[in-house]
């Protein structure tokens, strides 16, 4: 029988129920989609203007979820074919949803409407799903902290005065603060984990190939890869049997035919390259990073120490190829064939006044290191090296992976920081990034689990723990994440 009171018969508010719950809840006719939608969209309204989690609350939500009831009603056994029928999904602003605006965070792109649906869109329309709204980030995904966003930034649920990661930061707020059950993200080097620590929730970053980035913004191509949040780990897993799958629009994908599943092949252990955490790590994380080892431990998990060889110099390798490719793909703003166009005297000054009115700060940075490492004179000193060295972690993550079925880092080496706390010395924020940038650059999976919380300075702060896995063995992240939590 109907609840739309905003509460499941038993109480329980429709806005903390997972996906499959919900999915149970539909079936079973306790309630219907326009009753969760509504119960999200009540939440919005009265919990969204102080964080700032959304851009954009889509006004045809409703009328998305009347769509499924009635699917629903006229094919009750067919909704078993589509698992997020009537479920709804927070999209971060990177991802094109057609008709929609899709603005990457950036006045350039302020009245950008998207001409089609990237493919992780067309796939979770084809699964039912409802559309929110769009999630607030740094702008073109140049961040650590959601504090880049040309719309002002967003809050972290459990600090407001703190950050709530970057630069998905929005589409974690939402899922965190019970906005959205599951949220689409995109993770560079880190963009998806990195929130998702920050804000007490799950965090998938896939294999690169194992999801199209048709549709995506691009900020650093090779690196890009679409992901999902949410706050049961086989919520995510139901997210990516859905948009995962080779995609004839995107040359990177991988063809579905090496998508099998990997299983543990090493008696369930975990490697932990304990001198790459030596140094610079908040002690209260460690201290949540060896209690969630000790968890899978008495699970039968056998946790060894590691090494890989050149990690140390995969965070100035990373931001080397990905200013050179960040400014690389925002040469196409030029205020002519794309984006905000100011008049000037000329066409030069065209070009220079649409792009300083167009990009922020971050942004202009990236444009300027990224010329400055393609230049002549430097792209064999700086890019050249890089890529190099980008062959050199992969085959260390490969060597890895042969005796161990994965390795265990801290996600993040800092706790949730204040706004504006890092502005004055971009080169802190970006060390923020050392532990989740090597994953995008070898192009392997991760996954961000909660790990509990740290006393800081009064206030109670999430902390994750991330797991890393070889090609394709997004598998193997949900069952350690499932027994790190507990879940069934």
């Amino acid at each position: 029988m109907k609840n739309v009171s905003g509460n499941t018969s038993n109480g329980v508010e429709l806005t903390d129920l997972s996906v499959g719950e919900l999915a149970k809840g539909y079936r079973a006719k306790e309630f219907s989609p326009v009753d969760v939608v509504r119960a999200y969209l009540g939440r919005i309204e009265r919990e969204d203007p102080e964080l700032h989690a959304y851009l954009e609350v889509f006004h045809d939500a409703e009328m998305m979820a009347k769509g499924a009831e009635g699917l629903f009603a006229s094919d009750p056994e067919g909704s078993a074919r589509r698992p997020f029928l009537g479920i709804p999904v927070a999209v971060k602003d990177n991802i094109l949803i057609k008709g929609k605006l899709s603005s990457a965070g950036s006045k350039m792109l302020q009245n950008h409407i998207a001409a089609y649906d990237a493919t992780a869109i067309a796939r979770l329309k084809e699964a039912g799903a409802v559309f929110l709204g769009r999630t607030n980030m740094d702008e073109f995904a140049f961040g650590s902290s959601t504090e880049k966003s040309a719309y002002g930034p967003t809050k972290n649920p459990y600090d407001l005065s703190r950050v709530p990661g970057g630069t998905s930061g929005g589409s974690a707020v939402a899922v965190a603060a019970r906005m959205a059950p599951i949220a689409l993200g995109s993770d560079t080097g880190g963009s998806i984990r990195q929130p998702a620590s920050f804000c007490n929730v799950l965090g998938l970053k896939t294999t690169y190939g194992a999801v199209s980035r048709s549709g995506l913004i691009a900020a650093a191509s090779s690196f890009d890869q679409i992901g999902g949040l949410a706050r049961s780990t086989r919520d995510l897993e139901t997210l990516f049997g859905v948009i995962a799958g080779h995609d004839p629009k995107d040359g990177t994908t991988l063809p579905d035919s090496v998508r099998t599943k990997k299983g543990f092949e090493h008696e369930k252990t975990i490697g932990v390259p304990r001198k790459f955490l030596s140094a610079g790590v908040d002690p209260k994380i460690l201290e949540r990073f060896e209690a969630t080892l000790a968890t899978l431990s008495e699970k039968g998990y056998r946790v060894v120490d590691i090494e890989i060889p050149n990690i140390d110099y995969a965070l100035s390798a990373y931001y080397i190829l990905i200013f050179a490719e960040e400014a690389t793909n925002l040469s196409r703003f030029d205020g002519m064939r794309y984006g905000l166009h100011k008049e000037g005297k000329n066409l030069a000054d065209e070009y220079k006044k649409s792009r300083s009115a167009g990009f922020g700060w971050e942004v202009k940075r990236r444009i300027i290191l990224g010329n400055y490492i393609l230049s002549h004179g430097y792209y064999d000193a700086y890019y050249r090296r890089a890529t190099a060295l980008r062959g050199l972690l992969v085959k260390d993550f490969d060597a890895a992976f042969s005796a161990v079925d994965a390795i265990a880092m801290p996600t993040s080496p800092v706790l949730p920081f204040k706004f504006g706390e890092k502005d004055a010395d971009p080169l802190a924020m970006y060390l923020a990034d050392i532990f989740t940038v090597p994953i995008n650059v070898a192009g392997v999976p991760a996954i961000s689990v909660p790990a509990g919380f740290a006393e800081h300075e009064g206030a109670k702060l999430p902390v994750g723990v991330q797991f890393v896995a070889q090609k394709l063995s997004e598998d193997k992240l949900f069952a350690i994440a499932r027994d790190v939590l507990g879940e069934p």
